[in-house]
């Protein structure tokens, strides 16, 4: 019987056995971050750079690419070492960071989210009261308590969880550490008080979800009341990406978490989670907004020219 003194690593979950499959593992994987990574960094340095693009609803989808890196960061490069070297192993502190960044970094993202759907309220059903209530200060309070708020919360799970007894070995039933596979390992009669700090979790998680439907009908009766077809895609132009954003994260993460328990769980679960969103959201958000497709390709084209110039 294992205790969590005597653990000095956990075991993941390898996606297979057969070595030619983790190679081609690694190289998915690969892809995946490279396009994360050139995405949201596009998203991060046209926002930066590109000075009519420094409002509020940029700000915060800066925000929420630096959470999508972060995320995407958290999980997949250790995945992706595995499989190259073909190891299992994680150390302890790793998989105690790699729990705490993950819960740090999702829980900020879904407050972001949140946050961005009162954004667009304000911004279609109180539009001469925007540059009161989301001024450039009530933007970074607003931003920084969700970061924050996902601090706090990664912090209270993860000292919790791994302050009780591990009875169950060292292999985790996933590709990466997270709370439900590491309370598998725990004594039963000793997870209540973390199962209790999930509950209430859930709660104030489907108190964010209530607040953004509550949101998105007074928008769509705003926009019923809005005589213009060019307001109209004015409109969707607007909270379209935002909408699918949160549908895709809401989505993917009932179906990982929420599912019936007869249906087996899958590593594949998680990965369409917590690798697929962080890669596809900078596509979800320049599909419809022009004024971002436009910023993009002024970076893009910047940066090609300087690159022709250093080599000419």
């Amino acid at each position: 019987m294992s205790n969590s003194s005597s653990i000095t690593h956990f075991l993941l979950l390898p996606f297979t056995d057969t070595r030619e499959l983790q190679l081609w593992h690694f190289w998915l994987f690969l892809g995946i971050s490279l396009a994360a990574l050139v995405g949201n960094g596009l998203i991060i340095t046209s926002t930066v750079c590109i000075q009519h693009l420094h409002t509020p609803m940029y700000f915060f989808l800066l925000n929420l690419s630096l959470l999508d890196l972060g995320c995407i960061s958290t999980t997949v490069p250790k995945s992706m070492v595995n499989s190259l070297w073909n190891t299992r192993a994680i150390s302890y502190t790793g998989c105690v960071a790699q729990l705490f960044f993950f819960s740090f970094l999702f829980s900020a993202e879904y407050s972001l989210l949140t946050i961005m759907s009162y954004d667009r309220y304000v911004a279609i059903c109180k539009p001469l009261h925007y540059g009161t209530l989301l001024g450039s200060r009530a933007c970074v309070h607003v931003a920084a308590a969700a970061w924050g708020t996902g601090f706090l919360h990664a912090l209270l799970h993860t000292a919790n969880t791994f302050s009780l007894p591990l009875c169950g070995g060292n292999a985790v039933e996933q590709f990466f550490c997270e709370i439900p596979h590491i309370l598998k390992l725990s004594c039963s009669h000793s997870y209540n008080r973390e199962v209790g700090i999930i509950v209430f979790s859930a709660f104030l998680y489907f108190g964010c979800f209530v607040f953004i439907v509550v949101s998105y009908v007074q928008i769509f009766r705003a926009v019923l009341r809005i005589p213009s077809e060019q307001g109209h895609h004015k409109v969707f132009s607007m909270c379209l990406p935002h909408l699918a954003v949160i549908s895709l994260f809401v989505i993917t993460g009932s179906f990982a978490y929420l599912k019936y328990p007869s249906i087996s769980s899958s590593s594949l679960d998680l990965v369409v989670y917590s690798v697929v969103p962080p890669a596809v959201n900078p596509l979800i958000y320049s599909l419809r907004n022009q004024e971002l497709k436009d910023a993009v390709k002024k970076v893009v084209m910047g940066c090609v020219s300087t690159a022709m110039h250093c080599l000419l």
